[in-house]
């Protein structure tokens, strides 16, 4: 008798486990609240002191409203940019930092390898929140001030890793044999190394995006990077914190979403990380 194989939902040849399924669909509603968010909460902020402290379901407001008569649900939805774009543009920010100094540091060392291995260690030693809360408490930075700076403390890692897998790479005979054909320095690190390396590119990047949400929230729990009154998953973790007697939702929905997309986020990036690294293996 045989045993059951792993349980999934089969797309074409590709057979997902159910968690990546569902992660992948949580991704897909948080990215559809975003692009629908003029359409359906386009006035989230609007006040309503009348409507002030209503519980889920009443007068229409399926979360319910805070003391400032503002329907819970719209804020929520309106504030998904908030939390997500951030975070992504701080992934994609660092993944390229990663793969430019990366990929220098590994194939050029030398005095070039260790000014940047001098400079990722500097960073590495720097508590991420702590540093962005004193920068940007000193120099009042916003939303996109904050986001520049996770991007140089997020990037250390990305550095370090596209750093190894270009000494591996380095070490490889096709390497040795575009340098015996006297290609160029540049032509060699990313049109033939950084394509070998780009699994680690991307599988770290997806992982970034999970940790940048859940360090965005918590800056804008701490008001940081977001102006009150601004539609925010950490923003409203804090507003909610006074009323969470009066409407739990208030406080509870954000948080969840906050704990629920990062880890589906995760997810993804680990399942396509492996994906990637299977199709690498055989090809």
């Amino acid at each position: 008798m045989t045993s059951p194989g792993p349980v999934g939902i089969v797309f074409g040849p590709t057979r997902l486990p159910v968690t990546v399924a569902l992660s992948l669909g949580v991704v897909a509603l948080a990215l559809a609240a975003i692009a629908l968010t003029p359409l359906v909460a386009a006035d989230a902020t609007r006040q309503d002191i009348m409507s002030s402290l209503l519980p889920p379901g009443a007068d229409g407001h399926l979360l319910g409203t805070d003391e400032l008569g503002r329907d819970i649900l719209a804020l929520t939805i309106a504030g998904t940019a908030s939390a997500l774009v951030g975070p992504i543009c701080v992934a994609l920010g660092s993944m390229i930092l990663g793969v430019l100094l990366g990929t220098i540091a590994g194939y050029e060392r030398g005095w070039l390898d260790t000014v940047i291995g001098r400079w990722t260690d500097l960073l590495l030693a720097l508590p991420v929140l702590l540093a962005a809360i004193v920068v940007s408490g000193v120099f009042g930075g916003g939303y996109w001030a904050t986001v520049a700076l996770l991007i140089l403390l997020f990037s250390p890692s990305d550095i370090r890793i596209v750093r190894a897998g270009v000494l591996e790479q380095s070490a490889r005979p096709y390497i040795e044999a575009a340098q015996m054909l006297s290609l160029s320095r540049s032509r060699i690190m990313f049109r033939h190394i950084l394509p070998n390396v780009s699994t680690l590119v991307i599988t770290n990047a997806m992982l970034n995006v999970a940790f940048a949400i859940v360090a965005f929230s918590s800056l804008s729990f701490l008001g940081v990077g977001v102006p009150p009154g601004t539609p925010d998953w950490g923003r409203q973790l804090t507003e909610g914190r006074a009323i969470m007697l009066d409407n739990p939702a208030a406080v509870i929905v954000p948080a969840l979403l906050i704990i629920v997309v990062a880890c589906s986020v995760n997810l993804v990036g680990d399942w396509l990380g492996q994906r990637l690294t299977r199709s690498g293996r055989r090809a």
